[in-house]
C-alpha cells in the first residue's frame, strides 16, 4: 500500500477512535442530557443539569432478613427514593447518597425539623434536608431509610443494635443486587436496583450518622464513604462514662420516642430487653458490645468524613475522639472537621463551604473525579467563631502526650499544676448542685466542692490536639463516689455560646436555597450566625467515672471508705489553643451537674497529688509547655457563680 494510502487510513482511524471516545465521555458523564452542555474531558464537578421536578419518587421495601416484631415475616423497612429521570431513559447507572433515620416521621431532622411528607399513593412527596434537591439534578439518586419500627418500616427499634444496622445494611445490600426488595410493604412484587451502579455513600447527623458508622463496621461492599456527624461510636459511652451514668435513662427511653404507634404496640419485648441488658449500674453487657463500632473499625472499606461540635455535650468528643483513632490504626482515608458547635450540623453554622466541600467529596468518592479534595488539607478546626484553619494531618505531626501534675498551692483546693510531681493531698465533698461552670467561676478561690490547679501563666500559645486523660488517686468516706475532670483555658475569649438555645448559632428570618424546588420540597432554608459570648474561661474537655469501676472500667463495685483507689478518666477528644498569657487549669471534683448523675451517697475524698496526674495531647511535645513567671493579679482572677448549662439528652434533639 502506498505511504500516502496508508497515512490517509491511520488518519481516519484516528479520527474515528477520537470520535467515539468522545462520545462515550459525553454518554458516560454525569452532565449528559438532553439540552446539556458535553462534558468537560477530565470532569471535576457534578452539575445540575437534570430535572428535580421530573425526578422519578418511589418507594420500594426492602428484607432485612430479621423478624423483630416476631410477626412470623422478615421486617421490610420503607426506602424511599428520588432520582433522575432522564439517566432512566439512558440506562445510565448512577451512585447513591442515602441517610437512614428514626426520625422521619416522630421528630424531624435539621434545624427547622421537616418530617417525610407523602402524596395521595402513597409516593414520597418531602424528603427532610437539602440533599435531595441539590445532588439529584447533579445525577445522583437520594434514598431516605425508615429504620425498622420507625415510620413505614415493619420491626421494632432496638437502638443501635442489630435491626438497626441491618435496616440500612439491607439497602446497601440491595442498591447492589444482594438483597431482595418490594414495590409495596406486603405485597410479593420485586422492585429491582437496575438504576444504580451500587456506590453508595451515607450521611446523616447523630443517630443517623451512629447508623452510618455502624454499616461501615460491617465491611459492607458498596458502601464507598461515610458522611457521621455528632455520631455515637459506642451506645454505652453515650450513656455512661466508665460506670457514671449520663442520663437518668436508658437506650428504651429513646426507642419509646421514636417507634411508630404500630411498632410500640407490638415490640413490648425488644423495649425490654433494652431495659434488661442496660443496666443503671453502669456496667458493661452484650447488649453494649453489640453497639460499640470501635473494636470493628478494621473492618471498614469505606473513607470517612468526620463532623463534630468540639462543645457537643450531647454525643460527647470522646465519640469521634475513639474512632477517629482507631481509623487511623487501620489506615482509612479520613477527613475531619471541628467546630466550636454544640450538636449541630455544618450546614448551618458554615454553610456555602459545607455545601461545596460535600459536594466536592461526594464528587470524588463516588464518581471518581479527581477535583483533589483528596490532597487538600486532612483537618479544618474553627479557632473563633466563623474563623478557621487548616491541618494536612490530624492530630498534627509532632503532637506527643505529656505528663502534667497537680500540686498545692498558697491556699485548701488551690494548687498549681506544671511537669513536677506534687506532694501531699487536696479534699473535696461531692456537691451535686455545683456544675464545672461553678468550679471554673471559683478556680483561684478555696471551696469544699472542687480542687483546683492552675499553671502560670503561659509564655507562648500552647495546643492541645486529641484525647486527653487523667490519672486520679483519690480516698473515699462511702461506698459509692462519682469523679469528674475537667480542663479549661483561663483568660479572655469570644467564644460561640454552645451552652444557649441553639448551641452556638441564631436562627434568622432569612432563607437561602440549595438546589431546586418543587411545591411540595422547596431547597431553602432559614439562615444561621454564630451566636457568641464573651467569657472569662473556656472549658475545652472533660471527662467522668465511678470510682468503683477502678479495677473494672466495664463494671463496678462497692468501695472501702478510708482506702485508696486509682482510676484513669477518659477526657473528650478537642483541639483547642490556649493563648499566650493565658493560664491551662485541671480541676478534679465529683458530680458535675446536668451532665453526669450524683452517686447514691455524698462522699468526701482526699486526692493524692503524688499519685496524680494529667496526660495532655501537646503539639510540640513537652517544650511547648512553658511558662512565664508573672503572677495573675488579683482583680484578674475568677470567683461568682456561674449559670447552669442547659443539656438536650436526646442523639438529635432540637438540632436534629
Amino acid at each position: 500500500m502506498p505511504i500516502r494510502a496508508r497515512r490517509t487510513r491511520i488518519l481516519w482511524r484516528t479520527l474515528l477512535t477520537a470520535a467515539l471516545a468522545a462520545l462515550i465521555a459525553t454518554l458516560m458523564s454525569p452532565v449528559a442530557a438532553q439540552g446539556a452542555a458535553p462534558a468537560p474531558r477530565t470532569p471535576g464537578e457534578s452539575r445540575p443539569v437534570y430535572s428535580y421536578e421530573d425526578a422519578i419518587r418511589e418507594s420500594v421495601w426492602v428484607d432485612i432478613g430479621i423478624d423483630g416484631d416476631t410477626d412470623g415475616k422478615a421486617d421490610r423497612v420503607a426506602v424511599d427514593i428520588v432520582r433522575p429521570r432522564e439517566l432512566d431513559r439512558t440506562g445510565r447507572r448512577i451512585p447513591v447518597i442515602m441517610d437512614a433515620s428514626p426520625y422521619y416521621s416522630c421528630c424531624g431532622r435539621g434545624n427547622e425539623s421537616q418530617l417525610k411528607t407523602y402524596d395521595e399513593n402513597g409516593d414520597p412527596v418531602q424528603l427532610p434536608l437539602y440533599y435531595d434537591n441539590y445532588f439529584v439534578p447533579r445525577g445522583y439518586g437520594y434514598v431516605a431509610v425508615d429504620l425498622a419500627g420507625t415510620n413505614r418500616s415493619d420491626g421494632c427499634v432496638d437502638v443501635g443494635g442489630r435491626s438497626d444496622v441491618r435496616s440500612a445494611k439491607a439497602v446497601v445490600d440491595w442498591l447492589n443486587g444482594r438483597a431482595r426488595g418490594y414495590t409495596s410493604r406486603t405485597g410479593g412484587e420485586r422492585a429491582k436496583a437496575t438504576w444504580t451502579n451500587g456506590a453508595t455513600g451515607m450521611i446523616g447527623k447523630s443517630y443517623d450518622g451512629t447508623v452510618a458508622q455502624g454499616v461501615a463496621a460491617t465491611g459492607v461492599r458498596g458502601l464507598k464513604t461515610v458522611v457521621p456527624i455528632g455520631a455515637i461510636s459506642s451506645w454505652y459511652d453515650y450513656y455512661f462514662a466508665k460506670g457514671a451514668p449520663l442520663y437518668g435513662s436508658g437506650p428504651d427511653r429513646l426507642a419509646n420516642l421514636v417507634e411508630s404507634p404500630e411498632a410500640r404496640a407490638r415490640c413490648g419485648a425488644v423495649q425490654q430487653r433494652l431495659i434488661d441488658g442496660a443496666p443503671r449500674s453502669g456496667d458493661w453487657t452484650p447488649l453494649w458490645s453489640e453497639r460499640d463500632h470501635v473494636p470493628d473499625a478494621d473492618k471498614v472499606r469505606a473513607s470517612v468524613f468526620v463532623v463534630h461540635g468540639m462543645q457537643d455535650l450531647n454525643v460527647r468528643t470522646k465519640h469521634f475522639g475513639q474512632w477517629w483513632d482507631a481509623l487511623a490504626e487501620n489506615g482509612v482515608d479520613r477527613k475531619i472537621w471541628l467546630s466550636q458547635t454544640g450538636h449541630v450540623d455544618p450546614f448551618d453554622f458554615r454553610r456555602a463551604d459545607w455545601v461545596r466541600t460535600l459536594h466536592r467529596w461526594f464528587d470524588h468518592e463516588l464518581l471518581g473525579y479527581d477535583n483533589g479534595v483528596d490532597r487538600e488539607p486532612m483537618a479544618d478546626i474553627e479557632r473563633a467563631p466563623d474563623r478557621w484553619s487548616t491541618d494536612r494531618v490530624w492530630p498534627p505531626r509532632g503532637t506527643r502526650a505529656v505528663q502534667l501534675r497537680p500540686a498545692k498551692g498558697a491556699a485548701p483546693g488551690v494548687g498549681t499544676l506544671g511537669t513536677r510531681p506534687g506532694k501531699g493531698t487536696e479534699t473535696f465533698t461531692d456537691d451535686p448542685r455545683l456544675s464545672e461552670t461553678a468550679w471554673a467561676e471559683q478556680i483561684d478561690t478555696s471551696t469544699p466542692g472542687k480542687a483546683g490547679f492552675t499553671s502560670k501563666p503561659l509564655a507562648r500559645d500552647l495546643r492541645l490536639s486529641g484525647s486527653s486523660t487523667v490519672t486520679v488517686t483519690a480516698t473515699p468516706t462511702t461506698r459509692t463516689a462519682h469523679l469528674s475532670a475537667v480542663l479549661v483555658d483561663l483568660g479572655p475569649d469570644t467564644i460561640r455560646d454552645y451552652s444557649a438555645a441553639g448551641e452556638g448559632i441564631t436562627t434568622l428570618p432569612e432563607r437561602t436555597c440549595w438546589g431546586a424546588s418543587t411545591t411540595g420540597d422547596s431547597s431553602c432554608f432559614k439562615e444561621t450566625r454564630a451566636k457568641t459570648a464573651d467569657v472569662d474561661y473556656t472549658i475545652f474537655s472533660r471527662g467522668w467515672a465511678d470510682l468503683g469501676n477502678w479495677a473494672d472500667a466495664g463494671h463496678g463495685r462497692p468501695l472501702t471508705p478510708g482506702k485508696p483507689y486509682t482510676i484513669t478518666l477518659d477526657l473528650a477528644a478537642t483541639d483547642h489553643v490556649v493563648p499566650k498569657g493565658h493560664r491551662l487549669a485541671l480541676i478534679v471534683a465529683g458530680t458535675d451537674r446536668n451532665l453526669i448523675e450524683p452517686p447514691a451517697d455524698t462522699p468526701t475524698l482526699t486526692v493524692d497529688l503524688a499519685r496524680t496526674s494529667a496526660r495532655l495531647p501537646l503539639v510540640g511535645g513537652a517544650e511547648a509547655f512553658t511558662t512565664s513567671g508573672a503572677v495573675v493579679p488579683r482583680e484578674s482572677r475568677l470567683d461568682g457563680v456561674a449559670p447552669p448549662r442547659r443539656i438536650n439528652p436526646v442523639p438529635g434533639g432540637s438540632t436534629s
